[in-house]
């Protein structure tokens, strides 16, 4: 989605069965406010009750979003030299993760 985003394509995300003009704006919108609530840092990312009025306004001002705070990735390289071109996947991810366990009391 981050990727999309960034080259101007984020309609690619739809499923071409969804696309009507109403739909549309309103899915691209949900788009853009997921993005703006994963961002790497906490304090940009937008509140809850923010996120409300921005999903039900007709036309929010909405920022650009920063980059997500779990964001791979991929790239193709070529396995070897003497290959017929052939390519693999390798994927980047990032080191630090942590993984939280919600218990009840």
């Amino acid at each position: 989605a981050w990727r999309l985003w960034n080259e101007g394509r984020p309609i690619e995300l739809m499923d071409a069965l969804m696309e009507t003009p109403a739909g549309t704006s309103e899915l691209l919108r949900c788009i853009h406010v997921g993005l703006l609530c994963v961002q790497q840092r906490p304090e940009d990312r937008p509140t809850m009750p923010s996120v409300v009025l921005m999903l039900d306004s007709e036309n929010p001002t909405l920022p650009q979003p920063k980059q997500p705070g779990f964001y791979s990735e991929r790239y193709l390289t070529e396995t070897d030299s003497s290959s017929t071109g052939t390519f693999r996947n390798t994927y980047t991810m990032m080191k630090d993760v942590t993984i939280t366990t919600v218990q009840g009391r």
